[in-house]
């Protein structure tokens, strides 16, 4: 720091502090006012510049003195310490004092105004003692190096810092011209030069800082870099101090203002009650007054008027159900707390609608100590004709899913026999075996059990019979209650797994219809945050509990059926945290007899719930939610089964819905097929229930178009038909959906059809494209596929250039079919490029579509192939075969070659008249299917016999 001259010194009392670029407007005492008279007078600028040197805070403060101990908390690290750090001031203004006093009165001070130039430093401390305060005492002063630039990352830092409190600061002025004024000084630090960046600094802090310490420490930093920094870390301090405050102060405002608002209302809403109700009862037997019967709507006050009454009855039930729940129940505990609490607290304030609307729900809930399985329901199990009616309902509401219906009376089985075995359990504990009277007691037991009460298990009996049987003795009722065995049935989860429309959904309301139990569906699709299946916390803004305690409260009882819709479609891992992984607390059975919701925070048993849960793939499931259920697949619906429920069940809901009655309207057999196969090709029946509407609502406008003129005579109308013929279907539905597929396909070389599943479940054909164009030998693969199905193509690929001499494609061993006689590229697509394609099962197809580009040969238009192939020839079985054989069908293919392994999925899987109508062919190798695919010597093998030469 170089030297300069000696300045007078000006000491700055606490908490006065001046910045460089700052003003500062202080009054002064009329000695050191005169002082800096004499100054100004041998100034020859005018502007004498002196040394103003702030003052910390007096060593030992008074400490009765609260002020003095506030301020020694602000700075305490300036209490001790010699002023030295300063800045040299120009004065401004010496303001003399102008008013008149009273003889008495203290005169005015004198106001001085300085502008603060740059930091300066005294080589001596300042000596603090009275005659500092009221002199300007001379010192020799140095100014700090100012030729030094500070780095770029630190100006980068300042400059986001600043920006970032003056948006601050502007958002939070109320007015305008002050948010003016930090939107200007924000952009000039926008274009704020690398050398004005120290200076900017000193602006900043002495406008907005209010701390005297960081004022002092920003004043004594001489280091450009290091003012820089500590500009830096004001500004972000300021920051979080202004957006704590502002948060504060709008939640106090937020906060007065309703209550304020909510006590004027309730206020105004008891005086309009009150007068009300005087109204009605000075009024009420006055004919034709408000309250008569000549006015309004009579002198009955309506119970919804009486709202005191009404919550009074209110309070009184949630009472009643929190007694109703079993003694030492951990729902009891929590309900009589909740209690004591909601009437602690008073009935306006808002804790008290919290914990009313918390009670509501806790005591809506099915608890086991409150909830016993209906009479009905119970019946229902043990009569012996459960089994058969459950059949006859599945079969009533679903035609075919033989399989599926197989299953579920399997499960159905198991249900009834848990029942009787719980039955027989109970009945066993009330009636203890007694070694010394256990056959006088049986013959009680099946003589009279009308003497067994079950609610408290004693047996009474009458005068004659202790008489008679002077042996027996009535059962005392025991001591404790005797261990039940955990009634309901431990899984397993169902689980549907197929396309949309196959009655997944459906199954579930049969299945609660046989076990005559409410039934509640819950859709997953969407559900992204983990508290849609848990419930909120209480803490939370209107919290409450989740699906699965909803679905309970509605059901009534502690053993529904509900349907967990849309698995596969529910959210996976987020911020809001996983609900797939709640479900798994929901689906296990040895974990959801003490679910934990959130909300209600007390375990619910959910051991007698059957869930039945729906899915179209089982791809986006995750492993371990998969793990707790049992797959049941519903593939599809074949065209026979489709005519059966259109017949059965569409047609009559869709004649019924427009209008119309059964014996108006006829749709026949051929009609309904062709709907089937050429409008709706798919897996379900929703775009057939859809079509066959259409038909009904055109016939529906002839109908109404019929009646209107018969009703007006002498018009001439149609005739009215009511019978639809196949060949009315164009002028209803237009032009036929797939019927340009149907034309599309045809016998071509290099092209041949094979079987995929859809990412909805469905089965289908696609074709597999191949041609040749010039090039150098490589393969080309498009079609928007995956790593495992081009790697499928490579493998064809590979496996023909190998027996291409066997084929006939070449004339010799060991030559390249892609470069001679030609250099070839062979380009080999599958069509709809926009949908993804991957998985193992194009082998076949790739290979028989290659040989027949290669070799000339063509496969028929119907006749489809799906498996995949190794480098040694070999076929290896694939998946989805009951969806690709239906989709097949629905294509009118003929012929289907499938891998030898499969086998017993078409035995098994595939409906017996599916399997007469279509010819299968189970291949092992490849040469197996490349017979079957083009025909019986169609390829000209080349089989050379090896001649082995013995020489002994």
């Amino acid at each position: 720091m170089p030297t300069g001259a000696r300045l007078p010194v000006l000491p700055l009392p606490h908490p006065l502090i001046l910045l460089p670029t700052a003003r500062l407007t202080i009054p002064i005492s009329r000695t050191l006012a005169d002082s800096l008279l004499a100054i100004l007078d041998d100034s020859e600028a005018g502007q004498p510049v002196l040394a103003a040197i702030p003052v910390p805070v007096p060593t030992e403060p008074n400490t009765n003195d609260i002020a003095n101990i506030n301020v020694l908390l602000e700075a305490p690290t300036t209490a001790n310490t010699p002023p030295t750090h300063g800045v040299s001031a120009r004065v401004v203004r010496l303001v003399r004092p102008r008013t008149l006093t009273s003889p008495g009165s203290p005169r005015q001070p004198y106001l001085l105004s300085l502008h603060g130039l740059t930091r300066i430093r005294l080589v001596q401390a300042l000596d603090l003692d009275s005659a500092t305060f009221d002199s300007l005492p001379q010192h020799t002063v140095t100014y700090p190096s100012t030729d030094t630039t500070p780095s770029r990352e630190t100006i980068d830092a300042f400059k986001d810092a600043a920006l970032r409190l003056l948006d601050r600061l502007a958002k939070d002025s109320v007015q305008t011209q002050r948010k003016n004024d930090w939107l200007k000084v924000a952009s000039m630090i926008e274009d704020l030069s690398d050398q004005r960046a120290a200076w900017m600094s000193d602006v900043l802090v002495a406008a907005v800082t209010g701390q005297y310490a960081d004022k002092l420490e920003f004043l004594a930093t001489a280091d450009v870099e290091d003012r820089l920094r500590l500009a830096t870390e004001l500004f972000i301090k300021q920051l979080s101090i202004s957006e704590v405050s502002k948060k504060i102060a709008s939640a106090v405002d937020e906060s007065l203002s309703r209550q304020q608002k909510e006590y004027f209302l309730r206020q105004q809403l008891a005086a309009i009650q009150r007068e009300l109700h005087s109204l009605h009862n000075t009024s009420g037997g006055q004919p034709g007054s408000p309250g008569g019967a000549g006015f309004g709507t009579g002198s009955s006050i309506s119970e919804l008027d009486d709202d005191e009454q009404a919550d009074a009855d209110d309070l009184a039930d949630l009472r009643k159900k929190i007694e109703a729940f079993g003694a030492g129940s951990e729902e009891r505990k929590v309900g009589v707390r909740e209690w004591r609490r909601l009437k602690r607290i008073p009935q306006g304030s808002v804790e008290n609608g919290v914990i009313r609307t918390y009670l509501e729900w806790l005591t809506s809930i099915p608890w086991p100590s409150i909830s016993t399985p209906p009479t009905t329901a119970r019946d229902a199990l043990k009569d012996p004709g459960f089994l058969a009616r459950a059949r006859a309902q599945l079969d009533a509401d679903h035609y075919g899913l033989d399989q599926i219906k197989r299953r579920l009376i399997e499960y159905l089985a198991v249900v009834r026999l848990h029942a009787m075995a719980d039955e027989a359990s109970s009945v066993q504990s009330h009636f203890p075996p007694n070694p010394a009277s256990a056959e006088p007691q049986q013959h009680l037991i099946k003589a009279s059990p009308e003497w067994f009460d079950s609610d408290r298990a004693v047996v009474s009996l009458s005068t004659e019979s202790a008489v008679s049987r002077p042996s027996l003795t009535p059962v005392e009722p025991p001591k404790a209650p005797l261990p039940k065995r955990k009634a309901g049935v431990k899984g397993p989860i169902l689980l549907f797994v197929g396309p949309p429309g196959t009655g997944k959904t459906s199954l579930g309301q049969s299945i609660a219809k046989a076990l005559d139990r409410p039934f509640q569906r819950i859709s997953l699709g969407g559900v992204r945050d983990e508290a849609e299946i848990r419930g909120h916390r209480r803490t939370y803004v209107a919290s409450g509990p989740g699906m699965i305690v909803q679905a309970l409260r509605k059901a009534g009882r502690k053993d529904p059926i509900i349907l967990l819709d849309e698995i596969d479609k529910v959210g996976h891992s987020n911020f809001h945290g996983d609900p797939s992984a709640a479900l798994l607390e929901v689906l296990d059975p040895e974990q959801n007899h003490s679910f934990n919701d959130h909300y209600i925070n007390v375990p619910v048993d959910l051991s007698q719930v059957l869930f039945i849960c729906t899915s179209n793939t089982l791809e986006t499931i995750s492993a371990p939610l998969l793990d707790r259920c049992e797959v049941v697949e519903l593939s599809g619906y074949t065209y026979d089964e489709k005519l059966h429920i259109a017949r059965r069940f569409l047609l009559p809901k869709q004649i019924q819905a427009n209008g119309l009655s059964e014996s108006q309207l006829t749709l026949r057999d051929d009609a309904l097929l062709h709907i089937a196969t050429i409008y709706t090709r798919e897996a379900g029946v929703r775009s057939l229930e859809r079509a066959i509407g259409a038909v009904v609502r055109f016939k529906a406008v002839e109908w109404a178009e019929h009646f209107d003129a018969v009703a007006n005579v002498g018009k001439d109308h149609k005739e009215w038909h009511g019978v639809v013929e196949e060949h009315e279907l164009e002028k209803i539905l237009g032009v036929p959906r797939w019927d340009s597929e149907e034309r599309e396909r045809e016998e071509k070389r290099g092209v041949v059809y094979g079987l995929v599943v859809t990412g909805m479940g469905e089965g289908g054909i696609l074709p597999v494209e191949s041609t040749a164009v010039p090039g150098a030998g490589r393969l080309k693969l498009t079609g928007s596929l995956g790593d495992v199905i081009k790697e499928s193509g490579e493998i064809a690929l590979s496996w023909v250039k190998t027996h291409a001499f066997d084929l006939g494609i070449t004339a010799g061993r060991g030559i390249d079919p892609l470069k001679v006689p030609d250099s070839i590229d062979i380009h080999l697509h599958l069509p709809a490029g926009a949908q993804k394609k991957d998985g193992p099962s194009a082998g076949i197809a790739m290979t028989c579509a290659l040989v027949s580009l290669l070799s000339g040969a063509t496969t028929p238009k119907d006749i489809a192939m799906t498996g995949e192939i190794t480098l040694r020839g070999r076929v290896t079985p694939v998946g989805g075969i009951r969806m690709k054989v239906l989709g097949a069908h629905r294509a009118q293919i003929r012929k289907v070659i499938l891998p030898w392994a499969n086998r017993k999925d078409v035995e098994h899987d595939v409906a017996p008249e599916i399997r007469r109508e279509m010819q299968f062919c189970f291949v092992r190798t490849i040469d197996e299917a490349l017979e079957a695919a083009f025909g019986q010597g169609t390829l000209g093998w080349r089989r050379e016999t090896v001649l082995l030469e013995s020489r002994l």
